[in-house]
This record gives C-alpha cells, structure tokens and sequence, in this order.
C-alpha cells in the first residue's frame, strides 16, 4: 500500500499512547521531507476516554481524513476500532490490538462488551484488510507491556510510506533512552506479525 500520500486515523483510549503513535509519525514524516498534517481529540484522555489522531502524510491541505477516506485505521482497543470504522476506505486495513479496556458501564455490570467477532466482522465487511493482534502480548516479549502502542506502529510501517529506520530515529527522540532497546524490540515484533 506504501504510496507517497497515506491517511491514517488513530484510535484508542486515554494512556494507551495514540499521542505518542502521531507524534512519532510526524517527525519521520518531517525527517522524510514529506508534507505532514494532523488532528487529534483527547476527551476524557486521562481516564480512558475515546482519543482520536487523524494523521495525513503527503498532505497539504486539511489535517482531517474524510469519512471514508483512511488508509489505514490503527486501533489499539477493539471496540474503539469499531466506533471508528466509518473512516475505512473501502481499500484500507484495519490494524486492531485485541486486549480490550473495559469502560466502566461494563464493569459495573450496566452493559455488556461486545466479543471480539462482533466488532471484528462489521470491520471486515467495510474494508479490504483487517488485521488483529494481541499487541500486549507482542510488548511482553519485547520486556514491557507499556510498549503495547509501539507494537502498533511496527505493524503500522508495513502500510506507511516512511522508513523503519525514520520511524525508529523518531521513536529515539520521544521515548526515554532507559525503554529504548525495549520500544525497538517491540516494534520488530510488530512489523514480524503483519508480514
């Protein structure tokens, strides 16, 4: 799918590090000398609330990816996929982390979680590729289950029209020198698990 334009939305939840995904990506894209736009919603981010990133490289106009419009959309919460599928292109991949982070109403009982099939197959009627993966899982062998969204953008890079070695340059600058050998681990375990 790598092109000179991709148009990625960014979904998850309050800490799971959809900031720091956009962050990362940005700064290759700058490094890469490609054009860079993007838009993100925190809502309620710091206590696992919706977020939202709309990232778009070799763009020069709106930050925002139309509905219907993205590349590729990269969930690192299941149900969080879902919320977000209408901005799949009906040519996109869908790269879902399948550990769920359970809202409040559901733990209280109040309402009930979808099994990961129901949120899996609106997703593969809307678009072409869907691609789940125990991301938390992965960072654990990678030494750090905080290295879950890194995971993420490792699978992410197979899709993207930016390089592993900008990316990782980039990772390098925003994560703290101590959890780096983790977070590029985690990363290649990531890339291994969608090629």
């Amino acid at each position: 799918m790598k092109t000179s334009e991709c148009d990625i939305v960014i979904v998850g939840v309050g800490g799971q590090g959809v900031i720091l995904i956009s962050d990362v990506i940005g700064r290759a894209a700058v490094k890469a000398g490609k054009p860079v736009r993007g838009a993100e919603t925190h809502g309620m981010a710091q206590r696992g609330g919706s977020v939202i990133n709309h990232t778009r490289i070799g763009c020069r106009f709106s930050p925002m990816v139309s509905s219907g419009g993205a590349d590729v959309l990269l969930a690192l919460e299941p149900a969080e996929a879902l919320r977000f599928a209408h901005f799949l292109s009906p040519e996109g991949v869908a790269l879902v982390n399948t550990t769920a982070v359970l809202p409040v109403t559901v733990t209280t009982g109040k309402s009930r979680y979808p099994a990961l099939q129901e949120i899996l197959a609106p997703l593969r009627e809307i678009c072409k590729t869907v691609a789940p993966m125990d991301a938390i899982a992965i960072a654990k062998q990678a030494g750090t289950a905080q290295a879950m969204n890194v995971v993420m953008l490792g699978a992410l890079s197979r899709y993207i029209p930016l390089s592993e070695d900008l990316l990782l340059a980039a990772l390098a600058e925003v994560v703290p020198p101590r959890y780096l050998e983790a977070n590029k681990k985690a990363f290649a375990l990531g890339k291994a698990e969608v090629e």
